[in-house]
């Protein structure tokens, strides 16, 4: 029983690396579509770092 409980721990805590990984990969997509249409705006490379800023 306790290795049954050790394994479904190792489960829960693979899923929830998965869904935080899965997460940080969302933000990255979504901020590389923002930058893409500050971009696309015609703001300057300079202009977006000091709105960044």
């Amino acid at each position: 029983m306790k290795a049954a409980t050790k394994e479904l721990a190792k489960a829960e805590n693979k899923k929830a690396a998965a869904e935080a990984k899965a997460a940080e990969e969302a933000k990255k997509g979504e901020a590389e579509d923002v930058l893409k249409k500050l971009l696309a705006s015609g703001m300057t490379a300079e202009e977006i770092l000091a709105k960044l800023q």
